[in-house]
């Protein structure tokens, strides 16, 4: 999709854009040099009607990457999460606040039916549409896919749904945590949550059913978290090159011709005796000795953060992860930065998270052309709302 939308972005900067059946040209995704700092999306309109974490995150990417997204939100209470808290920041929720940056919302009643229109005309000036809500909640409003198709047929519709359009459990609302359980994740690692796709491998290949780890895995051992005396070490040899060496870091050389640990298998099948003896050692150090001996190493390792460890992370501080931003009701906030980068341009200064309806009249006004007279009325009638920003 990134990459239909970065053609779409080009062909606006260069104030043209394809007619039907007309020829798309060859995008090598390589910026001109007049455009170096110019964002991959910029000049792309995106008409958002998600709400709480999947959709909200991913419009919020494309908003980094230069698009115009639109947010549109319920009167007098918008996204679900503008009241997850606490924390709150004031009166804004932090979950809100981390997911929805370098947005516009319009606060839109899109049960009325004047509200249906303005939705609709808003897609027929956007490139993309993106919503979140059960299969079949949106076609009723006159707001599904075959709805926009008619009124607006170059929009790209993205629907983000938990378990799809069809199906016995497609009118089921979807939340990662659900996810995690009803997927089998939760059944491999318990709390601990793990993407191991080569578990639905080892099923569907060879018929193994999972078993429930932890933060350990079932093919490779050691690999896992490690008990220290402060905390937890996560450590992983992949190959008997790299259990030699966790073996001279702990100390333990007769481990490594040791005919029970010789190589991954037996390793494996040799798991609960090899894991006492590794934790036993583990348990010895503090979490920054172990650091310390394992740096250049070769060796995989990491300690498991807590939330002032990870933003005090040198990677994390050097690829820029921490953005802040000045919130016009709550002053100075930080979030965290987008993960991607790109050789051509570089992040500017974010917009903070919107407050409710705060661009309601601009996107009217500015956007579709309507007068201060039809502004009104649908104000008057609360079709829409307008914040006020002091």
């Amino acid at each position: 999709m990134l990459a239909t939308l970065a053609r779409v972005a080009t062909v606006r900067r260069s104030g043209l854009r394809p007619g039907p059946g007309s020829r798309r040209g060859l995008w090598t995704g390589r910026p001109q040099a007049d455009t170096d700092n110019v964002k991959p999306l910029e000049g792309v309109k995106i008409l958002d009607l998600t709400r709480v974490l999947a959709g909200p995150f991913a419009t919020m990417n494309l908003g980094d990457l230069g698009a115009e997204v639109i947010k549109v939100e319920r009167p007098g209470a918008g996204d679900d999460t503008r009241t997850w808290g606490p924390p709150f920041v004031g009166t804004e929720s932090t979950y809100f606040l981390s997911v929805n940056r370098n947005k516009k919302s319009i606060a839109v009643n899109i049960k009325d039916p004047n509200g249906v229109k303005i939705i609709k005309e808003l897609a027929a000036i956007c490139d993309v549409f993106v919503e979140n809500y059960v299969p079949g909640k949106l076609s009723a409003l006159g707001l599904g896919y075959a709805d926009i198709d008619r009124i607006a047929p170059h929009v790209v519709y993205c629907s983000i749904t938990g378990y799809g359009q069809t199906g016995p459990l497609s009118q089921r609302a979807g939340y990662d945590a659900v996810a995690s359980a009803v997927s089998g994740l939760m059944h491999i690692t318990g709390p601990e949550v793990a993407c191991l796709t080569q578990v639905a491998g080892n099923y569907l290949i060879a018929r193994k059913e999972a078993k429930r780890w932890g933060t350990a895995h079932g093919s490779i051992v050691p690999y896992q978290a490690f008990k220290t005396k402060d905390g937890y070490l996560v450590v992983g040899a992949g190959n008997n090159m790299q259990f030699a060496t966790v073996c001279k870091i702990l100390n333990l050389p007769e481990l490594i011709d040791d005919c029970k640990y010789k190589t991954n298998h037996l390793r494996v099948q040799n798991r609960k005796e090899l894991i006492r003896i590794l934790s036993a050692r583990f348990e010895e150090a503090m979490t920054s000795e172990w650091l310390h001996r394992f740096e250049g190493s070769g060796v995989p390792y990491g300690p498991i953060n807590n939330m002032k460890n990870v933003f005090a992370e040198p990677q994390v501080l050097h690829n820029d992860l921490i953005m802040e931003m000045k919130h016009p009701t709550v002053g100075k906030i930080s979030v965290p930065g987008p993960a991607v980068r790109y050789s051509k341009f570089k992040m500017s200064e974010a917009r903070p998270p919107p407050l409710l309806g705060q661009h309601t009249t601009y996107i009217l006004k500015e956007v579709l052309r309507y007068d201060d007279r039809a502004i009104g009325e649908l104000l008057s009638t609360g079709v829409v709302t307008q914040h006020e920003v002091e």
